[in-house]
């Protein structure tokens, strides 16, 4: 094989890589758009469900294109939790447990999957939802994943936003301003505004409360 042949091979497959990898960046990134749309600028509860399921079933098509991409499965899961939480009741229970094992997957095969995501929603999940017999919470579990979460993302506003939101919970007000605070004072995401108003108007509101 000629020298420019070999070049025009290597080009090539360089092209079509980076179009593979822009193209799953694309998709997540409208994952992760679409669930804002439904979390932050969908204020029936009626409509939010259906939003959410909508996500759902974009979703789901994009794995059946990438079925071992991390990243789509925690946003399956994310967006099946926010199902559960528009919901509520056995059919949300049943979202949130959906949720739970998705997460589980990820966190045994990629575990740093979109800096600790997982551990993140899996830990949100064990404190929110009712323990047994009604449902799987445990709040000790809950503050393991969210340490977790917090060791690979130390930073995030979301690692931070849920350990401060669970320490509310704990009635531990003092400790959740540290990690409030923080999440407030998190780096923002430039590609995703509408998730960083959203969470930022939750933070802030959950300060007020404490003080």
């Amino acid at each position: 094989m000629k020298l420019n042949t070999k070049l025009t091979v290597l080009i090539l497959t360089a092209s079509a890589f980076s179009c593979s990898v822009l193209a799953k960046t694309d998709t997540l990134l409208k994952v992760q758009k679409d669930w804002a749309a439904c979390q932050y600028q969908t204020k029936d509860s009626d409509k939010k469900s259906k939003c959410f399921e909508q996500v759902i079933s974009l979703n789901k098509t994009d794995l059946q294109q990438s079925p071992d991409n991390p990243n789509l499965m925690v946003w399956l899961a994310i967006n099946k939790a926010s199902l559960a939480g528009a919901e509520g009741g056995l059919s949300g229970l049943s979202q949130a447990k959906q949720a739970k094992k998705i997460l589980e997957q990820v966190i045994e095969k990629a575990p740093e999957t979109l800096n600790g995501s997982a551990y993140t929603s899996l830990g949100s999940l064990y404190y929110k939802v009712p323990g047994w017999p009604i449902g799987f919470g445990d709040d000790a579990k809950a503050e393991k994943l969210l340490k977790k979460a917090l060791e690979i993302n130390p930073n995030g506003i979301d690692s931070n936003y849920f350990y401060g939101d669970f320490l509310v919970e704990q009635g531990k007000k003092k400790e959740a301003i540290k990690y409030l605070t923080r999440a407030q004072n998190a780096a923002p995401r430039p590609e995703r505004p509408v998730a960083d108003a959203g969470r930022q108007q939750e933070i802030s509101t959950l300060l007020k409360s404490l003080k």
